[in-house]
C-alpha cells in the first residue's frame, strides 16, 4: 500500500501537466491546429501516456473544457456570494467576471474553439453540466433574496441575467483588436478598461434594481 501512494501522485501530476499543456497548445492553436506531440513534449512526457489517460486529442480537449470550468466556478464559489448583500454580491459577480476573463483570456479562446464544433465535447459531458449548475442556483437565491427584501425587481431570469453579464465582457473582450480599429479608440488602456467595468456594473444592476417611485413635487397641489 505504502508504494501505491507515490505511484498515484505521480500519476495525479502527469495529468496535471498534460492538462496545463494542452490548455496552452489548445489556447494558442486552437482545436483543429493542436498537436498531440506538441502537448506531450510541453508537459514533458511520453505520448503513450498521453493517450493512455485521454484516449485522443478529443477527449483531451473535453477534459481541457472541464478543467476550464473547473477552475472559473471554484474561484466563483470562493465570493460567497450568498452572504453578501444582493445589490454587494451581483456586484462583485459582474466584478469578478470581468476580472477573470482578463486574467484567464485562454478561457475565451477555448470558448471559441469549443463554439467552432458546436459545443460537442460539453454536450458529451455531464460534469461540465454538473459544475455550472450550482452557479445558476446561487444567482436565483440571490435574486430572490433581493425581491423579498424590495432592493430587486421580481422576474429575473438567472440564466439569462448571467449569460448577459457574461456576454458584455466577453464580447467586449474577445472583439477589442476590431473594435479598436473601427472606432478608432483604445479599449485596453487602464481607463478604457475601468469605464467598461462600470458600464457593465451600471448596466447589470440598472436591469435588476426596482424602480423607486418619484418624489413628490414640493409644490403640488396637495388639497390642503
Amino acid at each position: 500500500m505504502p508504494a501505491a501512494e507515490p505511484r498515484a501522485r505521480d500519476a495525479d501530476r502527469s495529468r496535471e501537466a498534460i492538462l496545463a499543456a494542452a490548455r496552452d497548445e489548445f489556447h494558442e492553436h486552437g482545436l483543429g491546429g493542436a498537436r498531440v506531440d506538441r502537448i506531450a513534449e510541453r508537459a514533458g512526457v511520453d505520448k503513450k501516456l498521453l493517450y493512455y489517460y485521454y484516449d485522443n486529442k478529443d477527449r483531451l480537449f473535453q477534459a481541457v473544457l472541464e478543467d476550464t470550468y473547473r477552475g472559473i466556478r471554484e474561484a466563483e464559489q470562493r465570493l460567497r456570494l450568498l452572504e453578501l448583500p444582493p445589490t454587494e454580491a451581483l456586484r462583485a459577480l459582474t466584478t469578478f467576471t470581468w476580472n477573470y476573463y482578463l486574467e484567464h483570456p485562454e478561457f475565451l479562446t477555448l470558448l471559441n474553439s469549443a463554439n467552432l464544433h458546436r459545443a460537442r465535447h460539453l454536450e458529451d459531458s455531464p460534469r461540465a453540466r454538473t459544475l455550472n449548475s450550482p452557479l445558476i442556483q446561487t444567482l436565483g437565491e440571490v435574486l430572490e433574496r433581493g425581491r423579498r427584501e424590495g432592493s430587486f425587481r421580481g422576474g429575473v431570469d438567472p440564466l439569462q441575467l448571467y449569460i448577459s453579464i457574461a456576454a458584455l465582457a466577453y464580447f467586449y473582450l474577445g472583439n477589442r483588436h476590431t473594435l479598436a480599429a473601427i472606432f478608432g479608440r483604445s479599449l485596453m488602456s487602464p481607463k478604457a478598461r475601468a469605464e467598461r467595468l462600470s458600464h457593465i456594473v451600471d448596466v447589470v444592476l440598472g436591469y435588476v434594481l426596482r424602480d423607486e417611485p418619484p418624489p413628490l413635487a414640493k409644490n403640488s397641489p396637495s388639497g390642503e
